[in-house]
């Protein structure tokens, strides 16, 4: 079990359970759940894993396999929006409960492939499915679950954990992905895993018969039996669907957390668990790759300009990191459309700062950080949004953050065009001085490029990343 030594806050030591349950509420957002669903498959497959008589050490790496089970599932959204023309979001959401039948499948298929696009394209993708469908599925597949076991290990968990998140699709008769393991030799977790997933799915859509029945009919054949027959009789408990349905259950799963006393997490630890959640947020589309790191270095060179001490310097970086997370629940149909955004595309888009403001604030560590995420695209002079707030009422932790996302926005590549240069990037951004962007900030970042000689290479990274225009 990894421990992490207590970093103390006035309001006392942080619990890692806490901290990466509140955050597991932006994958839901991806995986278009209804907000908790990470935390309600924890709740049920804790509850198996105690009826399967793991011991407490077993139940620890489950607990955080369970919770973090879709770590990779931004790294396939923009994969499936090519491929489907669809909207990813929606698309995982309605296949969660589609099941193995090549009836519903190909009618799955037919009502979500292309359904906003020209009949000629639609056709196309259709018939690349229906020829390719298994090479394409393994490959959705293959990418989600190597990802995610690449977080989890970034995130310091054992390879116990990682591996039951690259397991976490496979079959019990070996019809699964992404590796065709069958029987027991799927690791435990990921059995699991994959059943409080599948039963989460049901409950919430139909209620609790719907779930036992869907696990009762996929036994033997995606589920492991025994693993069945425990839920079944955990499913009898009077307890375990109430709390399911009621707003308690976070807090009842985080009083599940086994050795939670013996777990609390350090200054670097944050920045690890700040930088895996920014990897998540930038594998959404292939134009985010990078953006909410470079957006981290060029907000820490502004505060450093401006005299910001290390230690809230150290703090600023890890909201930058995470100051996007709403953009998981945006669909990369979205992010990624080249050309001009309509009218309820553009809404889409603008609701992605109430939901960074939304996840973060969740997070007892992170809520000072969480009206970065919200306002990042306020402007001084009234015009942004989401809110519309004014001078005086956006926080210069906030202008910081703006300026530095926008720099980014500009010198990189976007669907509809190439980056910019530096000085392009500059002048732009010097027109809206003092309407967008505080003086301040901006002859900061300048002073900051200046000083590496407008040669953004020397600071670690190339330019490639966010689509969003940058006002």
């Amino acid at each position: 079990m990894q421990q992490v030594r207590e970093y103390e806050q006035a309001d006392g030591v942080i619990s890692l359970a806490n901290l990466l349950g509140a955050l597991s509420y932006a994958l839901d957002l991806t995986e278009g759940q209804p907000v908790g669903h990470c935390i309600r498959s924890t709740w049920i497959g804790m509850r198996i894993g105690r009826a399967m008589g793991l011991p407490d050490m077993q139940l620890w790496e489950l607990y955080y396999t369970v919770m973090l089970k879709d770590l990779g599932c931004s790294s396939n959204a923009a994969r499936i929006c090519e491929l489907y023309l669809s909207d990813d979001i929606a698309f995982k959401r309605d296949s969660k409960t589609l099941g193995d039948s090549f009836p519903k499948v190909l009618g799955f298929i037919l009502s979500h492939t292309g359904r906003r696009s020209k009949l000629g394209d639609r056709l196309r993708a259709v018939l690349n499915i229906v020829q390719n469908g298994e090479a394409i599925v393994d490959d959705l597949i293959q990418t989600r679950c190597h990802r995610g076991a690449e977080i989890a290990a970034s995130l310091r968990f054992p390879p116990s954990v990682s591996d039951g998140i690259q397991a976490l699709d496979e079959h019990w008769n070996g019809e699964g992905r992404p590796d065709r393991l069958a029987g027991p030799a799927i690791p435990i977790y990921s059995r699991i895993a994959l059943l409080a997933q599948v039963v989460d799915v049901f409950h919430t859509a139909a209620g609790p018969e719907a779930a036992i029945s869907e696990a009762r009919a996929r036994s033997g054949t995606w589920f492991d039996p025994h693993a069945v027959a425990c839920f079944e009789r955990v499913a009898a408990e009077p307890d375990v669907w109430a709390t399911l349905a009621s707003d308690g259950v976070a807090d009842a799963v985080f009083a599940l957390e086994p050795g939670r006393s013996l777990i609390a997490v350090d200054e670097a630890y944050l920045d690890d668990i700040a930088r895996a959640f920014a990897q998540i947020i930038d594998s959404k589309s292939p134009f985010t790759s990078g953006h909410s790191e470079r957006v981290s270095i060029y907000a820490d060179m502004i505060a450093a300009e401006l005299g910001y001490a290390p230690d809230r310097r150290r703090w600023l970086r890890r909201a930058a990191l995470l100051h996007d997370i709403g953009k998981l629940g945006v669909s990369n149909a979205i992010l990624d459309k080249n050309g001009k955004l309509d009218d309820e595309e553009w809404r889409e888009m603008r609701a992605h700062a109430s939901l960074s403001e939304s996840v973060l604030s969740r997070v007892p560590v992170f809520q000072e950080m969480a009206r970065i995420g919200g306002a990042h695209h306020e402007r001084l002079d009234g015009k942004g949004y989401p809110r519309g707030l004014a001078g005086a009422q956006i926080e210069l932790d906030t202008r910081i953050v703006s300026v530095a996302d926008v720099f980014d926005a500009l010198t990189a590549d976007r669907p509809y065009r190439a980056a910019m240069s530096v000085e392009k990037a500059l002048s732009i951004m010097h027109a809206d001085v003092g309407a967008a962007f505080d003086t301040l900030c901006f002859e900061a970042l300048k002073r900051a490029i200046t000083a590496i000689g407008s040669d953004l290479t020397r600071i670690g990274f190339a330019t490639q990343g966010d689509t969003e225009l940058a006002a």
